[in-house]
């Protein structure tokens, strides 16, 4: 799964990574995003805009917005066949920004688990493949949400944990953002592994393990 993970990049260099997309006034680096926290996402809504939407996806029919902290992913494998998950994949999907993540990797002989960095060696943000829904409130209050979709992992990932988030190549974005409705065999080729060799990853202090702490401590490589 992917359950954390960082956008602390320059806001010029986001802009430069997503050209053509307004980005909200108040921008703050995050360095240990968690569930049910509010993600920056580019949804295919036609708006040309960076927007944050809740992390754990609410279905439209779901009557407690509870059900978002158990559906913060959706198997590749699975997405296009899921009632949850079904119809946002054919029609609300969205781009995920981000400039790494995290995953916690088993060591023998020990239970606690190490946090592992992971990032583009060339450290530019990028998109993972998501979807998204509206959901409204007794209140009559709107929630907009969104997941991450993972996949198998490829040969960096696959020492660390057994799934990954899905990051999206940048000829992907135009399908993906694509307001139109799409087949599942179209959007179902970019759901791959990332190429190891443009990634890379290092050990962090369990100081990331905490959801509330949010600083660039969470980023050094432990000693």
């Amino acid at each position: 799964m992917c359950g954390r993970f960082t956008l602390f990049v320059d806001p010029k260099d986001l802009m430069e990574a997503f050209p053509g997309f307004a980005l909200p006034v108040e921008w703050t680096p995050r360095y240990n995003i968690a569930p049910t926290q509010p993600v920056a996402v580019i949804p295919n809504n036609g708006q040309n805009k960076i927007e944050f939407f809740r992390w754990g996806l609410i279905p439209s029919w779901a009557k407690d917005p509870a059900i978002g902290n158990r559906m913060i992913n959706a198997r590749a494998e699975t997405v296009a066949d899921k009632p949850s998950f079904r119809a946002a994949f054919q029609r609300r999907r969205c781009l995920v920004l981000a400039d790494g993540f995290y995953e916690w990797r088993k060591e023998a002989g020990r239970t606690a688990k190490t946090p592992m960095y992971i990032r583009l060696k060339s450290g530019k943000p990028f998109a993972f493949a998501g979807l998204w829904e509206t959901w409204r409130a007794p209140d009559e209050e709107t929630v907009y949400s969104c997941n991450i979709i993972t996949t198998e992992p490829n040969t960096l990932v696959a020492k660390i944990h057994n799934r990954m988030p899905v990051i999206l190549e940048r000829e992907a974005y135009d399908l993906w953002l694509d307001p139109a409705e799409q087949s599942p065999e179209r959007l179902d080729a970019w759901l791959k592994p990332y190429p190891a060799e443009q990634m890379t990853a290092y050990a962090v202090s369990r100081f990331v393990n905490n959801p509330s702490n949010d600083s660039a401590e969470c980023i050094v490589p432990a000693t």
